[in-house]
């Protein structure tokens, strides 16, 4: 364990209990959802299977209430605080999307300000058009080699604070989708001394909680919240997440009066007690979990380090200023030596070896490993990239080398979202204010964002982008041959 004393019995899951309980009592249900346990809806029933089907149930006095726990999910709760080492936890069913959100509109009012660096993602920014927080942004930096953002320096951090006094928060990525982490502690204790409050994107970090070895988590760091995507490392269903805080600067009550805003009162208990099933393995075996997840991606990036031309990249990168830290489980590999973008490899490892991996972008492709892998799996890998760059490298070709555009931001944006607005050519929009995002997804950062200028340096990423083939999303126009402006 991660220097862990618990307080409470993490071996106990009482939502899981309560489910159990609830399924061999054979309730007679008169209530939603309308296929009866199953019993309606048969192809569904024989796809996900009768005991999947038998708990995807309503709230009901046995089972609590997602929007004011009083029994198993208020106890749920608390165990979930206890493991990650936070005063209070809340389970969200609406993904770390909804989480984010949370927290920033449950510190920030409209008018407000809150820092934050530019590489975050699209959901932070879609809380600030949705409560008409104002953004300051800090410049993440990018990497000379690997053209990737990095994390924000505390130096810069400092400097926003000092400059912008009126801010009510500062908002950090810990780690990136790449693994960066920066000076949290540091940022933290600055914008504590400032009376601003420390937000923190943990979407990528669920792992740092429960094993030694990793980088520093936002609750360690003394942060105030930290939306935590359970789903992506902690083995929890697809859209399950939590959100943790610290008691002193946010009423936690007030907390859950925002999370009601937007949180559906259809609570998937599905998704509940995958967090309660996945928050005991972490805090129960988590260290030894994670142990074996670091030693099979320190061994692919041995292995494929070896193929020359790509550069599985890892804590050799930490420079104390950008790069604080590096998480040693994600499989982040750079592809530019090979002549292919990182979209190129991407898609090539699934087509033509059925091999999915987590994203790639211009110059970058992500795999994640997780204790559900093998050596064979990573074998399997290593064997298609090398055989990738044999039958598809080209040596010397000038690929765009960075994904992270500087952006220039001309109104905020929930002004920019909700102006009078005008679709335009794409590629005659330079100069124009954007009124919608643009991005690739994954990793869903922004190229554009409501607000900001439409630079040749952006629209030649889009247009580059679209090219290669990844998924650039946003625009009304699915196509993306237009763009809507600011009138």
């Amino acid at each position: 364990m991660k220097d862990k004393r618990y307080t409470l019995d993490q071996n106990s899951a009482p939502l899981l209990d309560a489910l159990s309980e609830y399924r061999a009592s054979r309730v007679v249900p008169f209530d939603v959802p309308g296929h009866k346990q199953g019993r309606g809806t048969p192809e569904l029933t024989e796809f996900l299977g009768r005991q999947c089907l038998s708990v995807d149930v309503n709230s009901m006095k046995p089972l609590d209430n997602l929007g004011h726990p009083t029994s198993v999910i208020k106890e749920t709760e608390a165990l979930a605080a206890d493991a990650f080492g936070a005063d209070r936890a809340f389970l969200i069913i609406g993904g770390t999307t909804a989480a984010v959100q949370a927290m920033i509109m449950s510190v920030c009012k409209r008018g407000d300000s809150i820092i934050l660096p530019r590489n975050v993602h699209k959901s932070a920014i879609n809380a600030l058009i949705i409560a008409g927080i104002i953004p300051i942004y800090v410049d993440p930096g990018i990497h000379p080699d690997l053209g990737i953002s990095l994390g924000m320096r505390a130096e810069d951090a400092e400097a926003a604070i000092a400059a912008h006094p009126e801010a009510k928060a500062v908002f950090v990525n810990n780690p990136t989708y790449y693994g960066i982490c920066p000076d949290i502690r540091r940022i933290t204790d600055a914008a504590h001394r400032a009376g601003m409050v420390l937000l923190a994107d943990e979407a990528h970090g669920t792992h740092f909680y429960f094993a030694e070895g990793l980088p520093v988590s936002a609750m360690e760091a003394g942060a105030d919240m930290a939306a935590v995507s359970m789903h992506k490392t902690g083995g929890s269903l697809t859209q399950s997440s939590m959100l943790l805080m610290k008691r002193g600067r946010v009423n936690p009550d007030y907390v859950r009066t925002v999370i009601n805003l937007t949180q559906t009162t259809s609570a998937s208990y599905l998704l509940m007690v995958s967090l309660d099933i996945a928050r005991k393995a972490l805090a129960t075996k988590g260290d030894a979990t994670f142990k074996r997840v670091t030693e099979l991606a320190e061994y692919a990036r041995g292995e494929i380090n070896k193929i020359g031309g790509y550069y599985a990249f890892s804590r050799e990168i930490i420079d104390g200023s950008y790069i604080c830290d590096f998480d040693v489980t994600k499989l982040s590999v750079n592809t530019l030596k090979t002549g292919l973008a990182g979209i190129e490899v991407y898609d090539l490892l699934r087509d033509d070896y059925g091999i999915q991996t987590e994203f790639g972008d211009m110059g970058n492709m992500l795999a994640i490993v997780s204790v559900g892998d093998n050596h064979y799996a990573i074998e399997r890998l290593v064997a298609a990239l090398s055989e990738i760059k044999r039958l598809h490298g080209r040596e010397g070709l000038k690929l765009l080398d960075h994904e992270y555009i500087p952006p220039v931001v001309r109104m905020t944006p929930q002004d920019a979202f909700y102006a009078e607005s005008e679709p335009v050519c794409i590629r005659n929009s330079v100069g124009r204010i954007s009124a919608e995002f643009v991005m690739c997804y994954p990793p869903g950062i922004p190229i554009l964002a409501p607000g900001e200028e439409i630079t040749e340096e952006a629209l030649a990423y889009i247009l580059y982008a679209k090219e290669k083939g990844s998924l650039v999303m946003g625009p009304q126009d699915m196509e993306l041959n237009n763009i809507c402006t600011v009138k």
